[in-house]
């Protein structure tokens, strides 16, 4: 944070917990960790559901199908991968079917590759995809996340994400964060401006194997 001129403060580090019992995530939370981060539904939920009442802010950080979107909705306070047309259809239509409840965060997941196949929409369609966003109830537009390709320098590739949500922000001003950075990259991260760290086994150490 010294290197990048910043405060600790500036920056919300979320801890990933997939594969980790909800042990850990309690243990956690007694040393003051509160965002906790999961990719799969079904084990996002469970421990959810296990933890209830510690105050913990849990983000789904992994890419949504549609059908589970309502059971998400149930215990996530952040979403950081929207990433196509029918999830955002479906999490409007989910709102609308549940009533009232709190709007969810929501963060766009931008491709950095030439492979279709990888999460995040093409960043040439940022804006048409925000556009839809903002149009839908019960969601509020935080920002944008990306993860860095494997074959290029971190930095640089955040560098672009920071470009992209400048560009995001002269739609949508108040949508200023930037999902970006991990246990191998967060120094990177850092220093172009993310808002939000993904951090796994730099917290937790290596999964555990299963067997």
């Amino acid at each position: 944070m010294r290197e990048a001129g910043r405060e600790p403060s500036d920056v919300t580090t979320i801890v990933v917990t997939k594969f980790h019992p909800a042990a850990l995530v309690r243990e956690l939370a007694t040393l003051g960790v509160l965002d906790v981060g999961e990719n799969r539904q079904q084990e996002a939920s469970e421990k959810a559901a296990e933890l209830a009442g510690l105050g913990l802010r849990w983000h789904f950080i992994g890419q949504l199908q549609s059908k589970k979107t309502r059971s998400v909705l149930e215990f996530a306070s952040a979403i950081h991968s929207l990433d196509r047309d029918s999830l955002v259809t479906a999490l409007g239509a989910a709102f609308a079917a549940d009533g009232l409840r709190d709007p969810v965060d929501a963060f766009i997941q931008l491709n950095l590759t030439d492979d279709p196949a990888r999460g995040g929409i093409d960043p040439a369609r940022l804006e048409t995809f925000a556009e839809s966003v903002l149009a839908t109830e019960g969601v509020r537009l935080r920002g944008v996340m990306a993860v860095a390709p494997l074959d290029s320098e971190p930095r640089a590739a955040f560098a672009r994400v920071r470009a992209m949500g400048e560009r995001l922000q002269a739609l949508a001003p108040s949508a200023t964060a930037l999902s970006m950075g991990m246990s191998g990259d967060y120094r990177e991260a850092v220093l172009e401006g993310a808002t939000h760290l993904r951090i796994g086994t730099a917290i937790t150490g290596n999964r555990p194997v299963s067997g």
